[in-house]
Order: C-alpha cells, then sequence, then structure tokens
C-alpha cells in the first residue's frame, strides 16, 4: 500500500505529471539565475561572491510553488478519509507526501545548480559547496512546506498564506546552509543536515494531526 500511495504521489507532483505545474519550481529556479547577472552587471567579482547566496533563496523560493497541490487537492477530494478506512494513517500518508515532495523537486534542484552555477560564474569549490548545502537542506526545505501546506489546506486563501508561512521557518536552514560557502570548515553544512533531520522527523506527526483535524472537522 505505501509503494502504491509513492507511485501515486510522484505520478501527481513529477514535471508532467497529473497535477501539472511541477517543472514550474526549476524554471523558476533558472530563471532567477539567468536574470541575476542583468540585475548587478558584470562584474564577475561580484558574480563570484554573492552567486551561491543568489542560488540559495531562489532554491528556497522554488520550493514554495508546489505547495498549492501538496495537500489540498486530495484532501477536497476526500482521499484521506479513503486512505483512513484502508487502515492507513496520516502520519504514514505525510511520511509517503514528504519523500515524494523531495523527490520531485530536490534532484532536479540540484541538476539545476550546475548551468545556474555557470551563468553566475560561480568558481568549482563553491559549487561543490552549495550542491553539498542544497543535498543538506532541500528535505527541510521539503518538510517545512508539506508541513504548512498541511496546516492551511482547509483555509480559504491557504495557499497564499503557505508561501508567506514557509519562508521565515526555513530562515534556519538559509542562513546555515548559504553560510557554509563563507567558512572553510563542514559545521554549517552538518548543522544545516541536522535541520533537515530533525524537520523531516517531525513533519509527519504536525502535518498528519493537521490533515486529521481538516478530516474530521
Amino acid at each position: 500500500m505505501i509503494g502504491t500511495l509513492l507511485r501515486r504521489d510522484l505520478g501527481l507532483l513529477l514535471p508532467g505529471g497529473r497535477g501539472g505545474g511541477g517543472v514550474l519550481p526549476l524554471l523558476f529556479f533558472l530563471a532567477v539565475a539567468m536574470l541575476y547577472p542583468f540585475a548587478v552587471g558584470p562584474d564577475a567579482q561580484l558574480l563570484a561572491r554573492t552567486g551561491g547566496g543568489v542560488i540559495w533563496v531562489a532554491a528556497l523560493l522554488a520550493a514554495i510553488l508546489p505547495l498549492d497541490k501538496l495537500v489540498s487537492a486530495d484532501l477536497d477530494a476526500g482521499m484521506f478519509d479513503q486512505l483512513h478506512l484502508r487502515g492507513v494513517s496520516e502520519e504514514a500518508a505525510m511520511a509517503v507526501r514528504l519523500l515524494a515532495h523531495w523527490l520531485a523537486f530536490a534532484p532536479l534542484l540540484l541538476l539545476a545548480t550546475l548551468p545556474a552555477a555557470a551563468l553566475l560564474g560561480l568558481p568549482g569549490e563553491t559549487v561543490r559547496t552549495v550542491l553539498l548545502g542544497l543535498l543538506a537542506g532541500t528535505p527541510g526545505l521539503a518538510a517545512v512546506g508539506l508541513a504548512v501546506a498541511a496546516l492551511t489546506a482547509s483555509l480559504r486563501g491557504g495557499a497564499a498564506l503557505a508561501g508567506l508561512m514557509v519562508i521565515p521557518l526555513a530562515v534556519p536552514i538559509l542562513i546555515f546552509g548559504a553560510g557554509a560557502l563563507s567558512r572553510p570548515d563542514p559545521g554549517a553544512l552538518l548543522l544545516t543536515g541536522a535541520i533537515s533531520l530533525g524537520l523531516c522527523a517531525v513533519t509527519p506527526f504536525a502535518a498528519g494531526a493537521a490533515i486529521r483535524a481538516a478530516r474530521e472537522g
């Protein structure tokens, strides 16, 4: 049942899936990398110094775009009621949805980092640090997004509210992930990974409780 649910969620969230729009975060991410050099000018040193942080901000904003497709449509369609009748708890469903959400956007985002880094003229060591930081931080971004999407799924205008809530909650990941670019030691990357692990552990329970309250309410 869990495998079937994962395949169903991936089919919904992946680019070209039934939900549509899965490619928008990737296009948004690349658009930011393309437009930033036009905004600050052709100063190669400035681009190399600030480009890593720009990639992190673009990744955070790109992670917000799919939030309206994560929970609300299935809640309105009664899918969680059906899963409950089949013995699948809301926490298990949210754990699967978290994995599917990360798989749907993070690997493509990591691949898109390479052309984005080329557009920004980032040196190889900076690109490596950015990739490691995103690998450590994107699970946390996915977890925050899913938790907020579940909390706001039953509210009018929940998608806009979710976007506003995700940004401050994701700031610690952004601080340590982007902060690793200015530190020679791996401490910031380890802290980024630790925050992500903590968020991934808590999110299925928080999101599951929110879904249960919305379903029973």
